[in-house]
């Protein structure tokens, strides 16, 4: 896809590196259970946005909302995704997450270009 924005955090690159097997599996595990029920990529974006928040996780918080943005979810979707996490996840998990995304989606339209960012 033209303009997609294709930065992996330098770790996730090394890891994938040095261990293709696992990350051969990895992938595979990731197929298998996104054709494993109804929900369509949209769907399943937004599902992995809310998981990413309930967790904590930066990096997948991130992540996702750059893939959504790929797949022509809105700068809207992705923060009403992120908003219904408070009674959840929490108001702070929620409150981090809502601004890794906007770091995301202002930083020159989400785009981060390879080997940028964090290690």
């Amino acid at each position: 896809m033209a303009g997609q924005r294709t930065y992996r955090p330098r770790i996730y690159r090394d890891f994938r590196r040095g261990h293709p097997d696992i990350a051969a599996a990895y992938d595979q595990l990731g197929d298998a259970c996104q054709r494993a029920g109804p929900l369509d990529a949209r769907g399943q974006r937004l599902v992995k946005i809310g998981l990413a928040v309930g967790l904590s996780s930066e990096g997948a918080v991130r992540s996702h909302v750059r893939r959504g943005l790929d797949e022509g979810l809105s700068r809207e979707e992705l923060l009403h995704a992120i908003t219904i996490a408070v009674p959840t996840a929490g108001f702070p998990a929620t409150a981090a997450a809502y601004g890794w995304a906007l770091e995301v989606l202002d930083s020159d339209g989400g785009t981060v270009a390879e080997g940028d960012g964090p290690a």
